[in-house]
């Protein structure tokens, strides 16, 4: 659904060892322990998680898991994330600063960044080691304010997550070995699936999730699913295929991406009715077309977010950049800067979704 062919043009049960370690880290942030961040990233080695501050979503909520069909608490309280996604990080690391997520956290009131890591174009696989320490650093960067984050695996083209399980193995074993003991994180194993099936997807998703599982027993996982990320009605199908053959494993959510402008009452209705049957995380949506440009459709974006918020389902918005397209929400050029906060360098969907948010 979010495609991206060419570059932008603008620049379980819970155990004790790890149930000690993450009371641990929110006990600290009672305290008031913070590390400042340094901006932008840098590949290299990322600095150690950071406790967050008292009176954050992470601080307030804890460790987070899926409690029937729904996204709870420590507590075992429903709870709904909103937040941001940044762009392809190998193309707009610059929007991601101290300044920046200090606005996110502060001024957005956001709970939650996702960190999207392109498999291709330009991506992980031209550098492993690289753009692990930069996802790593931008997840540090969420959790010293407070926020969690979802580590997205950006898989796009090829459509197949199978295409690059191997890759997948070795980020996910390194994302995993780095915040086992942090509550503050999502693991998001299959960004957008396409042409592919759905048992092809389960299959790879019965091998990633053992990874993480390995490393992290704790934390949620993400599982996309077919044709985009839309339970496959973009490709002539529905939820069906996944009530009637889910993922062999527990603490799981599905992804559901949509672009209000293209996405119209087929693509609604069936995040209602799967958000029914199914633990469900909105991990990427556009006021916009499904490329996150042209017009943007508030009237039917808010249809969406009146439907996740009665059901309580997380989201993050596509995407917190200077990029050209509309569903950026900087004007472009605004990274270049060091003004962040407020409305005035945002583009009409930024200031759209920075309310929403702020709600």
């Amino acid at each position: 659904m979010h495609q991206r062919p060419t570059p932008p043009t603008a620049p379980t049960v819970t155990t004790g060892r790890h149930r000690m370690a993450r009371k641990a880290l929110l006990a600290a942030s009672a305290l008031g322990v913070v590390t400042a961040l340094m901006a932008p990233v840098r590949a290299g080695a990322a600095p150690a998680p950071a406790a967050p501050t008292a009176a954050t979503p992470l601080a307030a909520n804890g460790q987070l898991s899926v409690c029937g069909r729904q996204l709870c608490n420590a507590s075992g309280q429903a709870v709904a994330l909103n937040g941001m996604s940044t762009h392809g990080t190998q193309w707009y690391a610059q929007c991601v600063t101290d300044g920046s997520l200090d606005a996110l956290a502060q001024d957005w009131r956001s709970d939650v960044l996702r960190v999207s890591t392109y498999v291709q174009e330009g991506g992980y696989e031209t550098d492993p080691a690289g753009f692990t320490a930069r996802a790593q650093k931008f997840v540090d960067a969420a959790h010293a304010r407070g926020m969690y984050a979802v580590i997205d695996w950006h898989m796009l083209t090829p459509g197949d997550p199978n295409a690059n399980l191997a890759r997948a193995k070795t980020f996910f074993t390194a994302m995993a070995k780095k915040y086992k003991n942090h509550p503050g994180v999502l693991y998001e194993i299959a960004n957008e699936p396409s042409g592919v099936s759905w048992s092809a997807i389960k299959s790879y998703a019965e091998q990633i999730i053992p990874v993480i599982r390995a490393e992290d027993p704790d934390a949620v996982v993400l599982v996309g699913t077919r044709a985009w990320s839309s339970f496959g009605v973009s490709e002539g199908s529905d939820e069906s295929e996944v009530v009637n053959n889910p993922v062999n494993a527990s603490n799981i959510m599905y992804t559901f991406h949509f672009y209000a402008a293209s996405h119209r009452e087929e693509y609604l209705n069936t995040l209602d009715r799967a958000s029914d049957r199914l633990p469900v995380f909105v991990t990427e949506f556009g006021t916009q077309n499904y490329a996150g440009e042209g017009a943007n459709d508030f009237t039917m974006s808010q249809r969406y977010l009146d439907l996740m918020k009665r059901k309580k389902i997380s989201w993050t918005n596509w995407n917190y950049s200077d990029d050209h397209r509309s569903g950026a929400v900087f004007k472009t050029g605004t990274c270049n800067g060091s003004t962040w906060a407020g409305t005035g360098v945002l583009k009409e969907a930024g200031v759209w979704i920075r309310d929403r948010i702020r709600q």
